[in-house]
Formats: structure tokens, C-alpha cells, sequence
């Protein structure tokens, strides 16, 4: 029996946004401080995706989708030199809150968790 298991396909893309991310800074030729959050964010990206092979659960999304706005926010932020870094990093950030907000609606443990925990029937 395999450890790794892919639940969601959302994973899996998530995932190779997260190596696009590694791998952007020098197929994009970016310098400075952009190398290196870009690098670190997506790595964590890649960690996050790889956990939910893993040990499947909602909580990873929560994370990617931290990590998407960090990646998002970051070219101002930080102040990424390059418009082909912003480009990548605000793409890349939106592509992972999508990925990661969009598993949350669909996974039936999340679904059923905030149902039990926040649903309040009026009346």
C-alpha cells in the first residue's frame, strides 16, 4: 500500500505551481530579494501540497492560502524589480487561493466540519 495518495486534483496542481515557483527565478531571470521569497514561499507551496498526499486534511489549504496571498502581496512588499516576477508571483499567489479555496467547497470532511460547527438555523 502507497503512503502517497492524491485526494484532489487541486493538490497535484498546487504542487506544480509550487515547482514553477522554485524553478521561475531563473527561468525568469529575477534578482534581489524576488530569488529568494520566491523560492521560500514556494517551497512551502510544494511542503503544503506533498503534506496532503500524506496525511490528507483541510488544514493544508488554509496554508496554501496564506501562502498564495503572501505571494500576491509580496511584489509590493518587498518590491520585485522585474515586471515578469510580479507577473508570476501575483499569478502563481491566485492560482493557489483558487486551488486551495476551491478544495475547501468540495472536500466532504471541511464541508461536513463547518456545517456541524458554524451552521445556525435561523428561528
Amino acid at each position: 500500500m502507497s503512503i502517497m495518495r492524491i485526494q484532489h486534483w487541486q493538490d497535484a496542481a498546487s504542487l506544480l505551481v509550487g515547482v514553477w515557483l522554485v524553478l521561475s527565478p531563473f527561468v525568469l531571470g529575477s534578482s534581489g530579494a524576488a530569488v529568494w521569497i520566491t523560492i521560500a514561499l514556494g517551497l512551502g507551496v510544494v511542503l503544503f501540497a506533498v503534506e496532503a498526499f500524506v496525511i490528507p486534511s483541510y488544514l493544508e489549504e488554509w496554508g496554501e492560502m496564506l501562502l498564495g496571498l503572501a505571494l500576491v502581496l509580496a511584489p509590493w512588499a518587498i518590491g520585485y524589480d522585474a515586471t515578469s516576477a510580479k507577473v508570476s508571483s501575483v499569478l502563481s499567489g491566485i492560482l493557489v487561493i483558487l486551488f486551495g479555496g476551491w478544495e475547501l467547497i468540495t472536500d466532504r470532511d471541511f464541508t461536513t466540519w463547518w456545517h456541524d460547527r458554524w451552521h445556525h438555523r435561523a428561528g
